[in-house]
């Protein structure tokens, strides 16, 4: 049975969270209007910074598309636009329209317009062609696909033989002190703030610690990666382990 067509009943069953596509579309959809405002005040905006730093270690290529899977409203994307001063055309792919209405507005503001397409599409299943692509990025978007490994390979599938593929997602600091203090936080307040300043009928800030603690992170992620064909693989743990940079290449094309 495809992963999301599991039912929310069995899900909770087991103990999983529901990343259904049709909830997890919804519930974005739900607090597109906040996403970015909770984003930079929860994340002390050290978010942006993670965002500066994947840039300059997966930098773009003069002239060589770029691809940021999940872009939401695609700050990631125009990190790299800035990155890079312009000179590679940059696609950000989103399943969620109302994330990418406010991702256009903000291209637009930017003047990017001309050198950064966003597009409807799942990552699961991109409408894109095979071999494309120098970089490929997500941030904080891989944990929402219901299918991870189908996302993985969806992003290798459209990398270049030699390009990138990165992967900048919130981890579990593995202190004592640290770690409990921050699942402290992120299982008890984050999900109330969240809430209360973005309403939502789908408990979008609980799902947000849910998500992160059931997700692949550490020698998990780089086991997942490597064993999808990646090579090179390698971890850059970020502000104490909260978030994680992940990088693989695609390997180059045999020669016969």
């Amino acid at each position: 049975m495809p992963t999301e067509m599991v039912s929310p009943e069995s899900t909770q069953e087991r103990g999983l969270v529901d990343k259904s596509s049709t909830r997890v579309r919804s519930m974005f959809a739900s607090i597109a209007g906040k996403y970015d405002f909770l984003n930079h005040l929860l994340s002390l905006n050290i978010d942006k910074a993670w965002r500066r730093f994947t840039t300059k270690m997966v930098p773009p290529t003069p002239g060589i598309p770029v691809l940021d899977c999940c872009t939401g409203t695609a700050d990631l994307a125009l990190a790299y636009h800035k990155a890079g001063r312009g000179q590679s055309p940059i696609v950000g792919s989103d399943f969620c329209y109302e994330m990418l209405e406010i991702g256009n507005q903000k291209v637009r503001k930017a003047g990017a317009d001309s050198r950064i397409a966003l597009i409807e599409g799942d990552t699961q299943r991109l409408p894109l062609p095979s071999d494309t692509f120098g970089v490929v990025t997500v941030a904080f978007g891989l944990r929402n696909v219901s299918d991870t490994i189908r996302g993985v390979d969806e992003m290798i599938r459209v990398a270049r033989p030699g390009g990138k593929v990165a992967i900048l997602e919130f981890s579990k600091p593995r202190g004592a002190f640290l770690g409990r203090l921050y699942l402290t936080f992120f299982r008890h307040i984050l999900p109330k703030v969240g809430q209360t300043i973005s309403p939502n009928n789908y408990s979008a800030y609980s799902y947000l610690p849910a998500s992160v603690l059931q997700f692949p992170d550490g020698q998990a992620m780089l086991d997942l990666l490597g064993g999808r064909g990646l090579v090179d693989v390698k971890e850059y743990p970020l502000t104490f382990g909260i978030a994680t940079l992940y990088v693989g290449v695609k390997p180059e094309t045999a020669t016969s």
